[in-house]
């Protein structure tokens, strides 16, 4: 049967059956197997290049066991740490365990019961035998770059196997060059059911990044590494554009993740993915900047990468340049892990500014900076989106507050939903499928900023519309929890703002507009003031900042103001400026 040719029902097996099945013999040595695979293999041939283990004693690891319990304290940090730290070799038994617990906890569908990817194989195949005919993969798999990384033919039909049954479980990969290369590595390591388990896990993360499943988050990937590298490899960026006057960077970065995947030798790529299934791809982007410096100061001491050799083609020779690093694992990583200024918080930022300047692109009037309405499908409610705005509807009390200056008529339920609707297109796409439910309200919850922290501030994203005294209707949608106010940066000291880009203002009465992030425009850098998306403390809340701020509350809620300001390029929401709140709504949304 399949399932136990595969299966890790002991190491004893597995180390027997290992070499035959998954990793071509007659380069076996190259990956230094683990030690309880190692020691039944001494018959093995080198005819590859390997790399050996450094003589002398080796330093105290710390074991699975240890980092198990960390995890399950939720001591993250603690973990990673661990991970970045602790340079395992390639021939430890620790990774068998080590990488399932890992990708597991970013397991977001309910638990998996034993046997599921066996029935998964059963019904996309009708059998759960390894066919001998080739199989076809997905159409998010690029042909180009299935790195096998010396596994055997039966070990490629495998990875063959695990990519057909994830694209069938999981239909929203649409373009994913990456998956099958971490399909291979993870077979170097354990069973076909826990490689599975593994890429689930990485797939369907909520919180981290791992694998991008889309051309546009492709796009935005590489789009982002490039912004990074011209902040913090500024020297190599400036040596490689002087001898290569016509380059275009974008042709170098397109393939910055194949420098890693499909340059770096293996030993290196085993200890990049030690800390990847933990922290995510942010580790890769770490990676790829400490790839351009070492290739940089290479270009300028060895002729070898003198700018004859590398000006006609630079992609390929960072590739070239990889395979022969000149650093072990362990100072790669930590030079790595070294750079400044690299936060997750900076990398989302810049990934979010990319992505939103090239959906922008898509709808932007290429005669004026006005953004029109899209004629595509994605912008119009769908059908669960139209049930969602339903149930908001219903719970809306500021809809009763629409009426016009004057009177005492309120506007009909057809033309209040004109208004959802309209909000509900502003939103980004991905959000509108969730049901939106009413966090705080002033008229349920009261008047107090402390109730709202307590209320709303563990979600992400929240819709805030607030309704004045003299009717006008405004908001902001909110892209990052409130509770970003108490973190801290790495000097101790909280920020002042956070938030994203996706931050955005509106106003629904008397004006009906929406006022983007002005990052969206351009590429340019538009100053610290064009990035101040949302603050607070105990006193107060503001959205929107530089030069004035977009809105501004205080602690009872009950006043308020609003100007003009950098971040949004918006007018006062209301004609005069200073406001009293009738009523305040926050809105989060069920599943995200």
């Amino acid at each position: 049967m399949v399932g136990k040719v595969f299966g890790l029902k002991d190491l004893e097996q597995f180390s027997s059956r290992r070499s035959s099945v998954y990793v071509d013999p007659e380069c076996e040595k190259f990956f230094e197997l683990p030690l309880f695979i190692a020691a039944s293999s001494n018959d093995i041939t080198t005819k590859c290049q390997c790399w050996q283990l450094s003589p002398g004693k080796e330093p105290a690891l710390r074991s699975y066991t240890e980092i198990q319990q960390l995890l399950q304290q939720g001591k993250k940090r603690d973990v990673k740490n661990i991970l970045r730290e602790n340079s395992w070799p390639i021939n430890s038994p620790i990774r068998a365990q080590l990488w399932p617990m890992l990708c597991g906890q970013h397991l977001t569908k309910q638990q998996m019961l034993d046997g599921f990817y066996w029935e998964m194989v059963h019904q996309v195949f009708g059998t759960t035998e390894l066919s001998e005919k080739p199989i076809m993969l997905p159409a998010f798999v690029d042909a180009t770059h299935c790195l096998p990384y010396h596994l055997t033919s039966t070990g490629r039909a495998v990875a063959d196997r695990i990519v057909n049954v994830l694209g069938y479980d999981c239909p929203d990969i649409t373009y994913s060059p990456v998956l099958y290369p971490i399909t291979s590595i993870l077979l170097h390591f354990m069973s076909e059911e826990e490689a599975y388990m593994c890429l689930a896990g990485l797939v369907g993360s909520k919180e981290k990044v791992f694998i991008n499943q889309t051309k546009l988050q492709h796009e935005v990937t590489w789009k982002t590494v490039m912004q990074i590298a011209k902040k913090h490899t500024k020297s190599a960026i400036s040596y490689f554009q002087r001898i290569c006057p016509g380059l275009k960077l974008e042709r170098v970065f397109m393939d910055w993740c194949w420098w890693i995947l499909a340059g770096l030798p293996f030993q290196h790529l085993v200890r990049i993915m030690d800390c990847y299934f933990h922290e995510g791809i942010k580790v890769l982007y770490r990676v790829a900047l400490v790839v351009l410096n070492l290739f940089h100061k290479e270009c300028q001491s060895n002729n070898e990468w003198s700018p004859d050799n590398i000006k006609n083609d630079i992609g390929n020779a960072l590739i070239k340049f990889c395979k022969k690093i000149p650093v072990s694992p362990a100072k790669l990583l930590h030079a790595a892990f070294s750079i400044r200024g690299l936060s997750t918080q900076y990398i989302s930022r810049i990934f979010i500014k990319t992505e939103m300047l090239l959906k922008s692109r898509s709808v932007l009037n290429s005669g004026s900076k006005q953004l029109i309405k899209s004629r595509s499908s994605d912008n119009l409610p769908t059908s669960q989106s139209q049930v969602n705005i339903q149930m908001m509807s219903h719970t809306l009390t500021i809809r009763e507050h629409f009426g016009l200056p004057g009177t005492k008529n309120f506007i009909k339920t057809w033309t209040d939903r004109q208004f959802l609707f309209t909000l509900w297109s502003w939103l980004p796409v991905r959000i509108t499928m969730y049901q939106p439910v009413l966090l705080y309200t002033t008229e349920e919850h009261g008047c107090s900023l402390t109730t709202f922290y307590v209320r709303v501030e563990q979600h992400e994203p929240t819709l805030l519309m607030i309704k004045t005294c003299n009717n006008e209707v405004f908001g902001a949608y909110c892209s990052s929890r409130w509770f970003e106010r108490n973190v801290k940066d790495d000097k101790g000291q909280r920020q002042a703002y956070f938030g994203t880009g996706e931050t955005f203002l509106f106003s629904l009465y008397p004006e009906r507009a929406k006022y983007p992030w002005v990052g969206i425009e351009g590429d340019k850098d538009l100053g610290h003031s064009s990035e101040l998306f949302m603050a607070a403390d105990s006193k107060m809340i503001t959205i929107g900042g530089g030069e004035g701020q977009a809105i501004w509350m205080d602690e009872n809620i009950r006043f308020g103001k609003t100007d003009g300001c950098k971040t949004f390029n918006n007018p006062p929401l209301c004609p005069s400026g200073d406001f009293e709140i009738r009523v305040l709504e926050v809105y989060g949304f069920v599943g995200i």
